[in-house]
């Protein structure tokens, strides 16, 4: 195995809100890196975003001046569809074109069994009539009034991440390993699952049982050959692993990854954990994919499974991931020594090319910043149609979406102002299912507690 460094970005520098960001951020935005030869150093930022943050007087989101925010939907209001209350807990999300400038949101429901508001059980999309957490489809105007909000798929546990698919479905994913028999639950799950936001009758409440069953954070798919990518969301040890899913019937189309397939895992030579990779810029010119002995893990949780005398590469907290161009890039959230990885660092963001089978560590987060402090822990992340990416932030302190332009520099976009604390002890939830209208001029985010969607516009193209 090869492995260069490509110091394309040496120098480090504190941008936006105390983010410390180092790394080859050009392979995010197919920039062109400016000096001589191939390194150059970036410095202290010269822009800062869309500008500072201005308070909002209603107390619900801050956001630059220009900008504008609209509420699409909160927890615990009647659905549109009569099925119940708007669950808890909103995640992951994507958007989809409807009629005329309408946009079809789904929406995922990170509920565990204590959720306040379960996903209401509808006859013929529910999986497991004890799973509390699923999906809704939003569609919004124009003006983003709500046009239709209804169940997509109930009875299924801990929905927490997933990603749109070429031919234009939801795959939902659940974050749990939960088995018949534990904590309440009829069936097994830690499945991804299938959802059409049009068709209302088309989602098949049964798991792609192919893809694994693990805690499954993120998907992408490779619209060339239909592999999907997967991440694992594995905070304690065993860390979680990054999979690649070979599908029979790679033509693709709904309901084309119940044909089967064959599950991997990413092995990188020598180097058991990622964490211990520090030096942004870092390229493995070829890795390897193992394949995973029991993906149902009927006995054994996949991490743990025996992948031969190489092994297989863990990583802590394995989050977004998104496919872009020629490669798919994914998020490590943070990594402490403490807890069993090789290194500390509050977030990575690595690219995977598989025309070349070359993996990238493209950005490091910190440690730039204490972990009390704006700018640790990225999770759900996009690219911005204005160029860039979008990173919702789920840490300690303030959270914030935070931007990445194609100078590389870092900015704050959104600040949550809904105190789910007190005036003594405050406390703002995560964001998260950051995602754009098709036309580009919206950004789509969720609140995860208190559930809130909100629809945020203005002068992106300023940038």
């Amino acid at each position: 195995m090869a492995v260069t460094r490509r110091q394309v970005l040496a120098g480090t520098g504190t941008f936006g809100a105390g983010i410390a960001v180092i790394g080859a951020v050009e392979h995010l935005f197919g920039a062109t890196m400016s000096g001589d030869g191939a390194d150059a150093v970036v410095g202290p930022a010269r822009e800062t975003g869309y500008g500072p943050l201005v308070p909002d007087p209603d107390g619900l989101l801050d956001l630059p001046r220009g900008f504008r925010y609209g509420v699409v939907s909160r927890e615990g209001e009647p659905l549109r569809s009569g099925e119940g209350a708007i669950p808890s807990h909103f995640d992951g999300m994507a958007a989809f074109p409807a009629r005329g400038r309408n946009v079809r949101l789904v929406r995922n429901h990170e509920n565990r069994q204590d959720a306040e508001r379960r996903v209401p059980v509808v006859h013929g999309l529910t999986y497991d009539p004890e799973g509390p957490g699923g999906c809704t489809v939003v569609e919004v105007d124009a003006a983003h009034r709500v046009r239709e909000e209804r169940v997509a798929i109930a009875g299924t546990a801990v929905n927490c991440a997933g990603g749109p698919t070429p031919w234009r479905s939801w795959l939902t994913c659940e974050e749990t390993e939960d088995k018949a028999g534990d904590n309440g639950y009829a069936k097994d799950h830690g499945f991804v699952f299938e959802v059409d936001p049009y068709q209302h009758g088309r989602t098949v409440p049964e798991p792609l049982t192919a893809l694994g069953r693990f805690q499954h954070e993120a998907v992408a798919i490779d619209p060339r050959d239909g592999t999907v990518y997967e991440t694992e969301d594995a905070f304690d040890e065993p860390f979680g692993l990054f999979y690649r899913f070979l599908p029979k019937d790679p033509r693709g189309g709904f309901g084309s990854l119940r044909a089967g397939g064959r599950l991997e895992a990413l092995r990188v030579p020598d180097v058991p954990d990622l964490s211990a990779v520090q030096e942004p810029g870092t390229v493995f010119e070829h890795v390897e994919w193992v394949e995973v002995p029991d993906p149902l893990a009927r006995e054994t949780p996949v991490r743990l499974q025996d992948f031969g005398s190489g092994g297989v590469t863990h990583a802590q907290k394995l989050e977004g991931c998104y496919w872009s161009g020629d490669r798919v890039h994914f998020v490590s959230s943070y990594a402490r020594s403490g807890e069993g990885s090789r290194a500390d660092h509050f977030g990575q963001v690595w690219s995977y090319e598989p025309n070349t089978g070359r993996l990238t560590l493209v950005i490091v987060f910190g440690p730039g910043t204490g972990v009390g402090k704006p700018g640790e822990s990225p999770d759900n992340i996009c690219p911005a149609p204005q160029g860039g990416l979008m990173i919702c932030e789920d840490g300690d302190g303030a959270q914030h979406v935070f931007g990445v332009t194609r100078r590389r520099t870092v900015y704050p976009m959104a600040r949550n102002r809904q105190n789910i604390g007190d005036a003594d002890d405050p406390e703002w939830g995560e964001f998260a299912g950051v995602t754009f209208s098709p036309d580009g001029r919206t950004m789509f985010v969720n609140v995860y507690d208190p559930g809130t969607t909100f629809a945020v516009t203005g002068p992106w193209g300023r940038l």
